[in-house]
């Protein structure tokens, strides 16, 4: 009998494990409470040949590549709208930077016509029993599988149900971010920064990205209304040409706010119940979220191939594999580079990135944790323990 499996969130983690544990002979659902794949979001980004492996035996380093946007340099302004600093587009864009609804769509599209997805349901409790674990949903009826994965980001349903409160898991750095569609002429890859906050047009990331110092959030993520009146207090008075910005808040179409925040869970796994990307680690817009996540789905699936159905021993050696490389995760807050808080250190940033003999080493040291990790080829390791077949008599 196949192993039942089911998946919490349908952006990447979600899919791509559901990708490898199908191709592994496991029996998948993947369930999100979204009414369907979800586009746009911010551009991610891969970088270095671990990301790039990973990539390409999935089979969609080329659809990836297809759907790549560029990076191009930006520059930083001041209030006067004069250059005073150059952003290298690597800085932001890595190897291939990619708007993250098109990542999604893409492994939706390798997986839909061999994965069972569920779209407008939601995991409302979780029994484990010795038989596996018992799942209600706030629409479809309640099924018992062998295990469930929590792939549903860093304000995790399933974590909240299997593991605890929000709060026991996620730790606010300091920092907010608002992603929106609004835009202003003649003003394409810029930044403007003061002290404790920043805007950047047309970086990839998003038509305008804010990202901005402030208290532990506790504006509801589905309130819209309340989410521009914290963009509009937070940038009161700024000056350049962010008045222009601000006067188009209130009519804006898109606009999404949230903490920068890191997960810290000392264990990603409780009996039949695993986390897996920003649920397990966190998401400090340093640029490693999504090579993570695609990763951990990689190393999570293989290792529950090699288990055979021992799915303890499969979900410690996940977490010893990877918690090491994960860990970069712990290490950034991408808060303290894009909006620093005093002057001196904005002038430090802007030097830095001015200057190619600073600029060049840190990107080297921004992408060297990507690399940092011996990757199995599952496959390979899979076929050689099959048996050999037997020639009949």
């Amino acid at each position: 009998m196949q192993t039942r499996v089911l998946v919490s969130g349908a952006s990447i983690a979600g899919p791509a494990l559901a990708h490898w544990l199908d191709r592994f002979g496991f029996d998948v659902t993947v369930v999100e409470k979204a009414p369907a794949v979800r586009p746009g979001g911010q551009a991610v980004d891969f970088k270095g040949a671990v990301h790039r492996t990973v990539l390409e035996r999935t089979g969609i380093l080329d659809a990836v590549r297809a759907a790549a946007v560029p990076s191009p340099d930006g520059v930083v302004v001041d209030a006067a709208g004069r250059t005073i600093a150059t952003v290298p587009g690597a800085f932001g864009g890595g190897e291939i930077n990619v708007p993250r609804g098109d990542v999604a769509r893409v492994l939706h599209d390798l997986t839909a016509e061999r994965v069972t997805y569920v779209f407008g349901d939601s995991v409302s409790a979780l029994d484990q029993r010795a038989d596996g674990v018992h799942v209600t949903f706030e629409h479809g009826e309640p099924r018992t599988y062998d295990l469930v994965v929590g792939a549903d980001g860093i304000h995790s349903n399933v974590r909240r149900l299997a593991f605890g409160p929000e709060p026991d898991f996620v730790r606010h750095l300091g920092y907010s971010y608002v992603l929106t569609d609004l835009t202003i002429d003649g003003a394409d890859e810029v930044a403007y920064s003061e002290p404790g906050r920043t805007v950047l047009l047309g970086s990839g990331k998003a038509p305008a990205f804010f990202v901005f110092a402030s208290d532990a959030s506790a504006v509801d993520r589905g309130d819209v209304e309340a989410q521009k009146a914290t963009l509009l207090a937070a940038f009161a008075g700024a000056g350049w040409r962010v008045p222009e910005l601000m006067a188009q808040v209130p009519a804006a179409d898109e606009v999404y706010l949230d903490a920068i925040a890191r997960v810290r869970a000392d264990r990603w796994s409780s009996g039949r119940v695993v986390l897996l990307g920003d649920a397990a680690w966190g998401n400090t817009l340093g640029g490693y979220g999504t090579g993570l996540a695609l990763v951990g789905a990689y190393v999570l699936a293989g290792e529950l191939a090699l288990a055979d159905g021992d799915h303890e021993r499969a979900l410690a050696r996940f977490e010893e594999r990877f918690r090491d490389y994960a860990s970069i995760s712990e290490k950034v807050n991408a808060g303290r580079i894009l909006a620093p808080r005093t002057r001196l250190c904005l002038r430090l940033r802007n030097l830095a990135f001015s200057t190619m003999a600073l600029a060049a080493p840190l990107l080297r040291l921004l992408e060297r944790p990507a690399a940092d990790l011996d990757l199995p080829d599952y496959e390979a390791l899979l076929a050689d323990r099959a048996p050999e077949p037997t020639n009949a008599a």
